[in-house]
């Protein structure tokens, strides 16, 4: 038998921390004491549930038991409801594929946002908006965090690409709400934000809601224009003066100007929106990036490619059902079944996944897959 190979000190000295550190009756993660706390009882749920209804404005969510959900469920001892449910987000798998999934640009650069970095950073403009009206800043974080688990690979030409198989269309906030989530049983006020984020879909049924559907925005024009520049596709130069008198050209005044604008006016009104002035700023901005980046020629290549991609994946798996992993056959499912089944395993691939599936299973050509855009394509 070999002899055990000799371990670096780095590895040796981490080793020795396997058990932590023991002293006072307890087990340190650090040898030297650290800060400490007053002792007292440990903050359960109820106290925290009493602590929202005192400081929440009139109109918030506010959290209470095990919530409202599909299958009853005990309370919880520690965490509300919707804390529960950011939890379930975070530890589910819908939420980690976000990683390898487009938010504008396929095969990003390790620059470029994908689908979670782009959930990350709406659940931060919608906690800091949430907190500064006086509204639920979990049940923002919640809906924010599980907004975007309903995409496909390819980012928004995969809803195109999968509306010739639905009757009622791929719409990613249904799909993820009512798709994607419904094994995490979460609360019915999560559910209904993340349903219903888009401006084009009915007004959420909460007030938590609404200030995702404007954290999005903000954060995806203000991010997708910072990749844009930084990939060399648009100037910054550029941007339209209405937009930089307002907001300025960079990310960090932008989200700012947007945020504040938000926490004003709902501060002052009670409804979730911006003034005049800033709200014709960020359409302005939208604007500029639907015609310099998402309507860009190289940009509708490869939705185009994208759509043609998923298109022949999913008439594969329709037409050949065994070759989907188990979960997602269903005996008898008839013709209609098995082309749902074959879209809800799709929807869920990564980019590379999706790709690689196309090019292994298929045959497809690689040179006819999406490229990349900018100068690191």
């Amino acid at each position: 038998m070999d002899p055990m190979p000799e371990l670096p000190p780095r590895a040796i000295a981490w080793a020795r921390t396997m058990s932590g550190h023991a002293g006072d009756s307890l087990v340190r993660a650090h040898a030297e004491p650290g800060v400490r706390l007053e002792p007292g009882r440990p903050v359960l749920r109820e106290e925290r549930e009493e602590r929202e209804a005192a400081e929440l404005r009139p109109g918030a969510a506010l959290a209470s038991g095990a919530g409202e959900r599909a299958i009853r469920e005990e309370p919880d001892p520690e965490r509300t409801c919707f804390e529960r449910d950011r939890d379930r987000i975070v530890h589910s798998s819908a939420f980690r594929r976000l990683a390898g999934k487009t938010q504008v640009v396929v095969f990003p650069n390790d620059h470029q946002r994908t689908r979670l970095t782009h959930a990350l950073e709406v659940a931060q403009v919608a906690t800091s908006i949430a907190r500064g009206v006086g509204a639920n800043a979990t049940l923002a974080e919640a809906i924010a965090l599980g907004h975007d688990c309903g995409h496909g690979p390819g980012g928004h030409a995969s809803e195109d690409a999968f509306d010739a198989f639905l009757a009622e269309g791929y719409d990613h906030g249904p799909w993820g709400a009512d798709v994607v989530l419904t094994s995490l049983n979460l609360c019915a006020q999560t559910l209904d934000g993340i349903r219903n984020h888009s401006w084009s879909r009915p007004v959420p049924a909460t007030i938590e809601g609404e200030i995702v559907s404007w954290a999005d925005r903000i954060a995806y024009c203000a991010h997708d224009l910072e990749d844009a520049a930084s990939a060399g596709i648009v100037d910054l130069d550029d941007v339209p003066a209405e937009v930089v008198e307002v907001a300025g050209r960079s990310r960090r005044q932008q989200l700012g100007t947007f945020v504040r604008a938000v926490i004003s006016t709902a501060s002052r009104t009670g409804s979730v929106g911006m003034a005049e002035d800033e709200a014709s700023a960020l359409a302005a901005l939208r604007a500029f990036n639907y015609e310099r980046i998402y309507t860009r020629p190289d940009s509708v290549a490869q939705s185009t490619a994208v759509i043609a991609v998923l298109h022949a994946l999913v008439e594969y798996y329709a037409e050949h059902p065994l070759a989907l992993p188990v979960a997602f056959v269903a005996p008898d499912q008839g013709t209609q079944g098995r082309v749902r089944a074959a879209v809800t395993y799709v929807a869920g691939m990564t980019d590379r996944f999706a790709f690689g599936t196309a090019v292994d299973l298929l045959g497809w050509d690689p040179g006819r897959l999406p490229k990349g855009i900018g100068r690191d394509a």
